[in-house]
């Protein structure tokens, strides 16, 4: 019998990337996976050394993300067909047309990384739609993560609507996470703001950045109004020390939590999933982090 659920599990997997967040966690499971906590660990050197010596046209794709222009030059960068064991998927990947896949997404969090406290970031999650948000010649766009438009509206972020939107000049790309509940934009990261690219740069980097141009913006992009008519709310970091874990595990917060998202401090913004981002729900953090 062990061994038949063993084999429907396996036929039955909703995803083939490893350590997908879509498959139940492979050390939580209640059924035996065998996985390699030390091939996630291995592929992160790997990005990270990537990163170093790749550089893709980022300010070429955030303005055809706010123009939805893709005529012209191909973005940088040579797509490999050969898909060896250890190979780092995203490494040789074209940067993606249109709005799908834009999202940089977490995979379950498997190997704790010996440099947690030292190099990592985390942010406690509301539930709710991860959602793209561009911000362009007089109007804001939310787009699902595979690239449907769901809503278009007016909005204080730079670019959003006409009266700021600086003849066109002036757009901003942005990772949220929306609560319907709350009629809310949870800002979890920053790909572009007022027609600067920042997506490769570190992390930690662009965490600063991102609350430093909220704040500036003022208390009204976290304010419904008529020209904005969803609030737009950053999401906070944290250290990963244990303590800090431990308060963010016990802190009240004016949203249900749904999980943690645990950032390498130096990875760039990379679209799809990476091992650079961990995901786990709260009642993992005690079994996977001991």
């Amino acid at each position: 019998m062990e061994e038949l659920s063993q084999a429907l599990s396996v036929s039955f997997a909703i995803s083939h990337d490893p350590n997908s967040i879509a498959a139940p966690h492979p050390r939580l499971a209640q059924y035996k996976v065998k996985y390699n906590a030390q091939e996630q660990a291995e592929r992160r050197r790997k990005l990270l050394e990537i990163q170093k010596s790749q550089r893709l046209n980022y300010v070429n794709h955030a303005r055809r993300l706010a123009e939805d222009d893709w005529t012209g030059g191909e973005d940088s960068g040579e797509e490999s067909e050969e898909k060896e064991e250890m190979e780092v998927e995203v490494a040789k990947k074209k940067l993606p047309k249109r709005y799908a896949n834009q999202l940089m997404l977490s995979e379950w969090l498997v190997d704790v990384p010996a440099d947690l406290a030292e190099e990592w970031l985390l942010v406690v999650c509301p539930v709710g739609k991860r959602t793209l948000i561009v911000a362009s010649k007089g109007s804001t766009a939310a787009y699902t993560r595979s690239g449907f438009c769901v809503n278009r509206f007016p909005s204080l972020l730079p670019g959003g609507n006409r009266h700021n939107s600086a003849m066109g000049k002036d757009y901003t790309i942005l990772d949220c996470i929306y609560s319907d509940v709350m009629r809310t934009f949870f800002v979890l990261d920053v790909m572009c703001w007022r027609g600067h690219p920042v997506y490769d740069c570190q992390t930690e980097f662009r965490f600063f950045w991102l609350q430093s141009k909220l704040q500036e913006e003022g208390e009204n992009l976290s304010e419904i109004a008529t020209r904005n008519p969803f609030k737009f709310v950053g999401l906070p970091s944290a250290l990963c020390t244990p303590e800090a874990i431990c308060q963010a595990l016990a802190a009240d917060y004016p949203f249900e939590v749904d999980g943690l998202l645990f950032y390498h401090s130096r990875t760039h913004y990379t679209p799809g999933s990476t091992p650079l981002v961990g995901w786990l729900k709260p009642y993992m953090v005690a079994d996977i982090l001991g």
